[in-house]
């Protein structure tokens, strides 16, 4: 598998990526992978982890796979080549890279999964991550405090439920947090699932596509909403929210008599908090992709300096083949009632990206 890095190596520079300047020489060179520049927030990720790297002395190299799989795995492969000694990897599917984790780690190459869990590798050192079962709570909670809000004097609440990403590991853990909130109200009928769709099986959406998303909405409005108001949507991803919301807005919600259902969404993007400004997006949750990349650069720094990279917890992230030691960072929900504060005031955004003038 190195052979095939080298003759990448040898060959034009792989698309999408970043390299800093004197990797040759480099003795403590970082390999960064992320999944794709379609979502903003691996953006910033990237972004975030270069700058503080490089602050504390180390030479990167960044890459970008576009969602796609044998791109990723090619990447890795060329950053093994050359030379790197901790590799940083956000996985599009957390189950296919163990092959080359096991080149990469018989080459003295630590592994650190970045916010998702690589699965099935006995080669993963540390996971650095936020709290991903929090999140789902965070985004069940708020659903339901959209509904008391907006459809208080409703005795039954009607809502449909969007997963993430099947091959994402992260999916399953929002989509059990918000069961957990949203289960016992289906349970006593305070919610009812018109559509009878649950499980990460029926809700569960490949690659946190936003078109499948809006896809999927029009089929369940076209098939059980006809005659029936929809209140409410679980959404765990802001791209599949805007979707979701374009759907709605496509069949008249949010004009005239058809109150705008309650919609939530994650990693604060930017159209969706412009979007809970227009009363469109209900919630969000905000991760501060800066205190992650912060938190990142510490592991590799211990572990470079043969260290042991600070932790808090040993429990709960269990890839297939062992439970891989993690930090996990607090995430925040946003409202209307905080978004200034808590992207504003924190210097993650800027106003004027948020409210054009």
């Amino acid at each position: 598998m190195l052979n095939f890095a080298r003759k990448i190596l040898a060959g034009a520079v792989v698309a999408s990526a970043f390299i800093a300047p004197g990797i040759a020489a480099a003795k403590d060179l970082v390999g960064i992978s992320m999944p794709t520049k379609s979502s903003s927030r691996w953006i910033s990720d990237g972004e975030s982890m270069v700058k503080q790297f490089e602050a504390a002395g180390y030479k990167t190299v960044l890459q970008y796979a576009e969602d796609k799989i044998p791109t990723q795995l090619a990447q890795i492969e060329t950053m093994v080549g050359q030379g790197v000694k901790v590799l940083v990897i956000a996985a599009i599917d957390g189950t296919t890279l163990s092959g080359i984790l096991e080149d990469a780690a018989a080459n003295g190459v630590k592994i650190i999964a970045y916010d998702r869990l690589i699965r099935d590798s006995a080669h993963v050192d540390y996971y650095a991550t936020f709290d991903n079962f929090k999140v789902g709570v965070l985004q069940a909670t708020n659903l339901v405090k959209g509904l008391e809000k907006r459809f208080g004097d409703q005795k039954v609440w009607h809502v449909e439920l969007f997963g993430g990403s099947p091959d994402d590991n992260n999916a399953f853990f929002f989509y059990n947090g918000a069961m957990s909130v949203l289960k016992p109200l289906i349970d006593s009928g305070k919610i009812k699932i018109i559509s009878g769709q649950m499980g990460m099986k029926k809700v569960g959406t490949l690659r946190w596509s936003g078109q499948r998303a809006q896809e999927r909405m029009d089929a369940l409005l076209a098939a059980h909403y006809t005659d029936t108001p929809i209140h409410g949507v679980l959404s765990p991803y802001d791209g599949l929210s805007i979707g979701i919301i374009s759907s709605l807005k496509g069949v008249g919600y949010g004009a005239g008599d058809l109150t705008m259902p309650i919609v939530t969404g994650q990693d604060a993007e930017v159209p969706s908090v412009q979007a809970m400004l227009r009363g469109e997006q209900f919630s969000t949750i905000f991760k501060d992709t800066r205190e992650l990349a912060r938190v990142t650069v510490k592991m590799v720094d211990s572990l470079l300096k043969g260290g042991k990279p600070e932790i808090n917890d040993t429990k709960t992230y269990d890839n297939g083949v062992k439970v891989i030691p993690s930090f996990l960072l607090v995430p925040v929900p946003v409202t209307l009632e905080n978004w200034e504060k808590a992207l504003i005031a924190t210097g993650y955004y800027k106003k004027e990206q948020i409210v054009k003038k």
